[in-house]
This record gives C-alpha cells, structure tokens and sequence, in this order.
C-alpha cells in the first residue's frame, strides 16, 4: 500500500511540473509574438494608367522551313550532291541511294503492266469476269505506287529552296536512320515569341512586329504575326505567335538572338516605381509586396514597359494585384510573406 502511494504522489508531481513547464512554453510564445516589431513601410495605391503600350520580348530566329533529308528505306549511300553550304532549289537532286530495290520493282511492275493490258483487253471483249479485272488491276496499281515510293526515296530531291545546314554522312556509308542532310530555309525566317497571358486578347494574326540585332544595332527588321497559338501555357502563363520574317538580303539568320517589339495600341496598365520592384537572387524571378490587411503579402511579377522611373508591371496569376491595392515602396527589402506591417506615411 505504502508504494503504491509513494507512485501517485510522483505521478502527481510530475503532472504538475508538466503543466507548469506547458504554461511557461505558452507565455514565452505569447511572449515571442507580443515582441514581434512591425516593419515600418510606406505604400501607395496602385492606379491604372492609359499608356501606348509596346510588348518587348526576345527570341532566337529559325528558318521558315527546315527539313531533315532522311529517306524511309535503309541501304548503302550511292552519292550525295552537295556539300554544307550548297544553295538549292525546289526539286534538285540531294542523294542518290542504292537502286537494288527500285530495279527490282520496276521489273515487277513491268511484267505486271503485260499481265495487266492482256486483262484490260479481254475484259474489253467479255471473255472474263469483272472480279478478275478488279483484282489485276489492283495488284498493279499497288506495284506503281511502290515503285513511286522507291523512286521518292532513292533520288531524293529538295522540297523548297534553300541552304544546306549539316551533312552527316559520305558517299558508300550505310544509312542507319540518322538524317542524311539537313535542309533549311534562309530567304524566309520565323520567330516563336512568349507572351504574357494578359496581352491575349490584344494579339492579332497580321500585326506588325520590329525585330532588332545586336549585330545590326542601326537596322530594323520587320515581320508580321502568321499565328496566335490559342492555348496558354499553364506553367509560364504565356502564349505562343509566329512572327513571319521576309529576309531577301540574308543579312539575319537561323540561330541568331533577336529582340522583337510589337505595339497593342493604348491600354490600361499599372504603373508603379521601379524601385517597387525586387528582383530573386539567382534567377529573374520579380515580385513585389501589397498590404493585405496589415501583412505583407507578396506577388510575383512579370516586367512591361519602362517609363524613366516607373515600370508597368503585370501579375503572373491574373487578378493577383489590382487598381487600388496598396504596394509597398519604402522598405520592401526587409519583408517577408506575411510579416506584420506599420504603415506611416
């Protein structure tokens, strides 16, 4: 009985410190959170503005077309025509593959065609069925389309004019599958340029766009917007044009990076300073913070126009931000999502 005793009233002891050691945790943390200084900040609403707005992006050039020379039967490479560099036209030769297959089928079609006129002249005269005529001629018209098939793939010729771009293999080696040459359009150039989400109903198929190089600091191209692809990539929050570049001089080419410009007329943008703006150490990422009730809440930003000091600015989730949103320009680098904020004026 005696230790019995002896054990509830350690058990009660220990249940007391406990609680004790429980309140004491929860005066610390109140304790903690009460000493928790707001960051003094300053803000102003944001405001939308009519500005003449131009979209900036960069982008690196391709040909309009380009074509992989890759023949759809495997074999010995006869000959190649022409060399990295060579200028072609719409049907020139390119490559010459084995001709075993294709004279083999020629001879077929050949005996065939003989078969094929005896038929046709005694179905002429009734002396056979019409099922017997269907399934010659069948069997003959499957042999002129494999023959036009071969022939396809064994002179294989250019399908628009153009430049030779790469040349990855020699006269007498064997075709594996890899593209024998590769073909591409230089007179004619594209650019695929990312678009915020926020400008899709502006973009239109047939809009001027101004394409700028470095290499040319004092000459602007031009080209015009072929495609606005309908869908937005979730991940970016961008959509995707197709600017169609003429380029007769060839001065640009495949591969080079270029800065296009396109102007949407006047819009409705935020404005904001730029100094507003914070930028994520190692990477391009911007973001900005509103007041949101007396915390801090930051916002991930994409960067527009820039005007002296100030700059548009455009959500990366549409509706993020808004005219009348209260941003913080004063004391921004020492936020954190959430903090608590004083705001003075």
């Amino acid at each position: 009985m005696k230790r019995i005793f002896q054990l509830a009233v350690i058990a009660l002891t220990m249940g007391a410190l406990a609680a004790c050691g429980g309140k004491k945790d929860e005066a610390a943390q109140a304790a903690a959170n009460t000493n928790k200084t707001p960051e003094r900040v300053k803000v102003m609403k944001m405001e939308s503005q009519r500005i003449s707005k131009v979209v900036e992006l960069s982008s690196t050039l391709e040909g309009y077309e380009t074509m992989n020379i890759s023949p759809s039967i495997q074999g010995h490479i006869e000959h190649i025509y022409v060399q990295v560099g060579s200028r072609v036209s719409k049907g020139s030769l390119l490559v010459r593959m084995e001709q075993n297959s294709l004279n083999t089928a020629k001879i077929n079609l050949n005996s065939t065609k003989t078969e094929f006129d005896r038929i046709a002249a005694l179905k002429e005269s009734g002396n056979i069925s019409q099922q017997i005529f269907d399934q010659t001629k069948a069997g003959y018209d499957q042999l002129c389309e494999n023959v036009r098939f071969l022939e396809e793939n064994t002179f294989v010729k250019a399908q628009f004019s153009g430049i030779i771009s790469a040349k990855n293999y020699e006269d007498g080696e064997m075709y594996t599958g890899a593209p024998i040459l590769s073909l591409t359009q230089i007179n004619m150039l594209k650019a695929l340029i990312n678009v915020p989400e926020s400008y899709f109903p502006l973009v239109k198929t047939g809009m001027k766009v101004d394409i700028k190089s470095d290499i040319y600091p004092d000459q602007t191209f031009h080209g015009t917007i072929e495609i606005v692809y309908p869908t937005i990539d979730p991940s970016t929050h961008t959509f995707q044009c197709k600017v169609k570049i003429p380029n007769s001089g060839e001065k640009i080419r495949p591969g080079m990076y270029v800065r296009t410009s396109m102007g949407l007329g006047e819009i409705d943008a935020i404005v904001v300073p730029y100094q507003a703006v914070l930028k994520l150490t190692g990477s391009n990422d911007r973001y900005v913070f509103v007041n949101n009730e007396g915390k801090a809440r930051r916002v991930s930003v994409t960067l527009g126009q820039r005007f002296d000091d100030q700059i548009e600015i455009v959500p990366v989730v549409a509706g993020d931000i808004k005219e009348g949103d209260e941003l913080v320009i004063t004391g921004q680098a020492r936020l954190v999502d959430g903090a608590e904020l004083d705001v003075v004026e």
